[in-house]
């Protein structure tokens, strides 16, 4: 378990697999209204899928569909951490498929 002061960060910060609820979305404008529109407001509880590599978007389940998004904008959206992801799998060596003879 986390102690409260460190429960509360930006949503892209996190890592695949952990759960999360929308405490605040820092950005007005366009840009959320459109994360409002998109389901993405406080009090939603949501699961990072995946991020990805060097910089890319981040992929967060709400209200069972998953949605895409910058991590500049995630960086503006506050969440708190409720459960963090599956432990000793977030840096596992992955395997690569070396061919039929090569198993």
């Amino acid at each position: 378990m986390l102690r409260p002061e460190f429960r509360i960060m930006q949503l892209s910060l996190l890592h695949p697999h952990d759960r999360f609820i929308v405490k605040a979305v820092l950005t007005g404008k366009e840009v959320g209204r459109r994360l409002a529109d998109m389901g993405l407001t406080a009090g939603t509880e949501g699961t990072v899928v995946r991020r990805g590599v060097f910089g890319g978007p981040l992929q967060v389940s709400l209200h069972g569909y998953d949605l895409l998004l910058r991590r500049e904008e995630a960086a503006l959206i506050e969440v708190e951490l409720v459960e963090a992801g599956r432990p000793g799998r977030r840096h596992r060596r992955r395997r690569f498929w070396s061919g039929p003879d090569q198993a």
